[in-house]
């Protein structure tokens, strides 16, 4: 048994959904489906998902709200009558939207509702073309499923005991198409995953009914060493590891969740990742362990967006708790961190933008003065960070100094370094500015 799950590009047009189809068609063994709401169907088009969110908070603000009822409705109009589905699906979908916003529920709750239609207005789409084709397929809902999650609006957990009613999905017949990003609590409310979490439903789903495969229909042809948008032609890997394509995830690869490999690498269950345009290429494949005989570095990844807290003080290693405390500063405000790398007189902290508002950098920094007595607090912002990944990597003799001559033959000044905290990446801090040839010198060194 094959779980598949199919993005948003693969769900965009009745003419991708034909195309879904088709490979669905191709082997038996993919059994259950799992997908994502409509994305893009030109680079200047708007995702399924932002519309709903855009008209969810329009409600919510009292603003008007038609106009981007109507851009879902159009979009879902187009595919299904190019499909020649019945009508009764759209007016399903419109019904869905009216009955969430006149639910008497909180704006949270309400908005992880209206996010969810784009994902489950695709499985019920879909599970009707598949019929319309000959298939014996049905839509099931997630609490069906038995995707029991967290409380947790917009960044659900999923819960250990929904394995094992998720396993029971084996006895059922047919090809199962299930919506991804959200799932329900013990207590029957609609929670999601954080975004771009369909991957996490199809990594949960294919750990539930132990598949043979889990994989994940993309826009790409595989898994890039680098960013095809820095580096041109880049070279494909054919071959991954858990650990590897989960730090190439979190810092900047966005073909994957970085969130989304935990659940089938819990259960070794083997993915591959595969272009819907191009399903007869074999991809790129995630196992748990690589040869022995296989390169050590994989790839580079890259992200921006960055800032980092420095905070100095004489003597500071001789003070007992004072990276905890430092830390529960941080905690209090609601602010995740990154990265910590110190020294014996200072620490730094990387922390993303995102998450750092300016009145929570006055509040952090007024805490540290007052409870810590710092000599020094600064915050560097406008920084990238920069990750040489590969398996072995700690093990292997000269990859940091390849990679320091090649961000010093760059012209590129590393803000910071962090080595040996990850058995698997080194990690470069440098300013953004540098980003693009930082990467491209790095690229040079280890690939051509």
């Amino acid at each position: 048994m094959k779980v598949a799950k199919f993005g948003g590009s693969s769900m965009a047009t009745a003419t991708q959904l034909q195309k879904v189809g088709n490979i669905i068609q191709e082997d038996p063994a993919r059994k259950i489906i799992v997908v994502s709401a409509p994305g893009k169907r030109t680079p200047d088009d708007v995702k399924i998902t932002d519309l709903l969110i855009q008209l969810g908070e329009a409600y919510i603000n009292g603003e008007s709200y038609e106009q981007c009822y109507e851009r879902v409705i159009d979009r879902f109009r187009e595919i299904t009558e190019e499909l020649s589905l019945d009508i009764t699906l759209l007016e399903d979908i419109e019904q869905t939207i009216k009955s969430v916003i006149g639910q008497d529920t909180s704006s949270i709750s309400k908005l992880d509702a209206l996010k969810s239609i784009g994902e489950d207005s695709s499985a019920k789409i879909l599970s009707a073309y598949l019929c319309s084709i000959g298939l014996a397929a049905s839509y099931i809902n997630p609490k069906d499923a038995g995707i029991i999650v967290s409380n947790d609006p917009g960044n659900a957990q999923i819960l250990d005991d929904s394995f094992a009613r998720i396993y029971n999905l084996r006895e059922k017949v047919g090809i199962l198409v299930i919506p991804g990003f959200f799932g329900y609590t013990e207590q029957g409310e609609l929670m999601t995953f954080s975004r771009g979490g369909s991957d996490i439903t199809g990594s949960i789903v294919a750990a539930g009914v132990k598949a043979t495969l889990y994989e994940n229909f993309t826009d790409v042809d595989s898994v890039y060493a680098v960013n095809p948008t820095i580096v041109a032609n880049p070279k494909e890997i054919r071959t991954l590891t858990y650990k590897e394509m989960r730090e190439l995830s979190y810092a900047g690869f966005s073909v994957f969740h970085d969130e989304a490999l935990i659940p089938a690498f819990k259960e070794q269950i083997p993915v591959c990742i595969k272009n819907t345009n191009k399903p007869h290429l074999p991809g790129t494949n995630i196992v748990a362990e690589k040869k022995q005989d296989e390169k050590c570095v994989v790839g580079i990844a890259s992200d921006t967006g960055f800032s980092s807290l420095y905070v100095s003080k004489y003597l500071m290693n001789r003070e007992i708790g004072f990276g905890r405390k430092l830390l529960n500063i941080l905690e209090d405000e609601g602010v995740s961190f990154e990265h910590a790398p110190s020294g014996i007189d200072d620490m730094s902290v990387i922390i993303r933008d995102s998450k750092l508002t300016k009145e929570k950098e006055a509040n952090i920094t007024k805490r540290i003065y007052d409870e810590l007595h710092p000599d020094t607090i600064i915050m560097h912002r406008d920084l990238a960070m920069i990750m040489v990944v590969g398996e072995g990597l700690v093990s292997t003799v000269g990859v940091a100094q390849k990679a320091t001559t090649a961000l010093a033959s760059a012209n590129v000044n590393i803000e910071m370094i962090n080595q040996g905290s990850s058995e698997v990446s080194m990690m470069f801090g440098i300013k953004a500015e540098d980003l693009n040839r930082s990467v491209e010198s790095l690229y040079h060194v280890f690939f051509d």
